[in-house]
């Protein structure tokens, strides 16, 4: 927990020094202030970074939080967290310290705009209405404030002794296997060789270059496989389910909604596109098989577009039962554009949590709250008759050769 905090602490450190450069940048103040810079940082951020720490810790101690699950968990637990303190109708559980500072600032703010109504959102969009300043001496830290961001300091430790334990790495008990164990049983185990047989005897078949007809379905039938092992009974109802539901919704922005939902479920499959070889330490065998990129890389991304149409077919069908052609090319653009997003990063990467982060992200600013220009599914009406949907088509071309590339230089290197 401290080697996080440590990492996180230093990049609230780098942030701070930028607020002093930003002031003498600007010049609106060469006086600087100290105490009412740095107190923001050290009674806010400090808090919620120790927090954040300890979370980090307590779902490696949790075994199915530790992996690509976490990350999209911890994601939706912090977009709650920024609205709980307007859900609860108290600030107490006010993690990012956010409503200190913008309670303040509207307290600044009133006396110059008395006539005005106050209210704390955030928008993506366009600003239709005039600007004002004002003055804004900073937080009066009370110590209400300051023993409340204590509290949140000892949360924090709440959760390491939590994740203390949980923690079960070195458990003797029967019936648990240790990591241990599954190491030393999957270890190789060096053979004899035989040095007696002479190498002038020893004879290689050529490899035969020509076939009579192309693997490739066989090649898809298995990465398809492969993307679906491993999936529970109740994952392709939930699947089955969403698909249903995104043709049967009766208002076209509720199934946007719903086909939002239905493509966020696969996001785990997705993220493994790209990097299994390197994962699965395999890339000594499929890269030495003939046409690692003209056979294997495809069959990927087919795969990958294959679980985008059974997971979205539902809207697909809607619209194509509507006459919404446009529509329907918007979102074939979708199922393209998505794999091809996670074979891009994936091969570059060689991990999947840069598409489970950057993916969940797009995903909750664009398609679940209906913005046009982030809105890669053309889930809502609006988005399918924009020209959007345009400009992902050319960025999934883009990512297409970005993969293709980051291939070629796996098979250099």
């Amino acid at each position: 927990m401290a080697s996080n905090l440590a990492v996180l602490g230093l990049m609230v450190v780098i942030l701070a020094v930028s607020g002093i450069a930003m002031q003498l940048v600007r010049g609106e103040d060469r006086h600087i202030e100290l105490w009412k810079l740095f107190a923001p940082f050290l009674l806010l951020a400090f808090p919620a970074m120790a927090v954040v720490a300890a979370i980090a810790v307590l779902f490696e101690t949790i075994p199915f939080l530790r992996g690509g699950f976490g990350n999209i968990v911890y994601f939706f637990a912090w977009a709650t967290g920024l609205s709980l303190p307007i859900a609860a109708g108290t600030h107490a559980v006010d993690l990012t310290g956010m409503f200190v500072v913008a309670d303040s600032a509207l307290s600044a703010a009133r006396p110059s705009l008395q006539n005005s109504t106050f209210s704390l959102s955030f928008d993506l969009g366009y600003f239709d209405f005039p600007l004002s300043t004002f003055r804004w001496e900073g937080v009066t830290w009370t110590a209400e404030i300051v023993i409340t961001r204590i509290i949140w300091l000892g949360c924090s430790l709440v959760l390491v002794i939590l994740s203390a334990f949980l923690f079960d790495r070195f458990d003797l008990s029967p019936g648990k296997p240790r990591r241990e164990t599954q190491e030393a049983a999957t270890a190789v185990v060096p053979r004899r060789v035989n040095a007696s047989i002479p190498v002038s005897s020893v004879s290689l078949t050529p490899l035969c270059t020509e076939q009579a007809h192309s693997r490739f379905l066989a090649i898809l039938t298995a990465e398809l496989r492969l993307i679906l092992k491993g999936q529970k009974w109740w994952w392709y109802v939930v699947a089955t389910g969403l698909a249903i539901a995104s043709a049967v919704v009766p208002t076209a922005e509720a199934r946007g909604l719903v086909l939002a939902c239905a493509w966020i479920w696969p996001v785990l499959l997705w993220s493994s596109m790209g990097i299994r070889e390197t994962r699965e330490q395999t890339y000594q065998l499929i890269f030495s098989a003939p046409h690692p990129i003209a056979r294997q890389l495809p069959a990927v991304w087919m795969a990958g577009v294959l679980v985008a149409l059974l997971t979205g077919g539902g809207f697909g069908i809607r619209l194509l039962l509507g006459g919404n052609i446009r529509g329907l090319m918007a979102w074939f653009i979708g199922v393209f554009f998505i794999p091809t997003f996670a074979l891009s990063l994936g091969v570059w990467s060689g991990t999947g949590k840069p598409f489970e982060i950057c993916y969940t992200l797009l995903w909750y600013v664009g398609p679940l709250h209906a913005v046009p220009q982030l809105d890669f599914m053309a889930s809502a009406p609006a988005t399918a008759a924009s020209r959007y949907p345009l400009f992902y088509l050319v960025l999934t071309c883009i990512l297409a050769v970005v993969a293709l590339t980051g291939r070629k230089h796996q098979l250099k290197s």
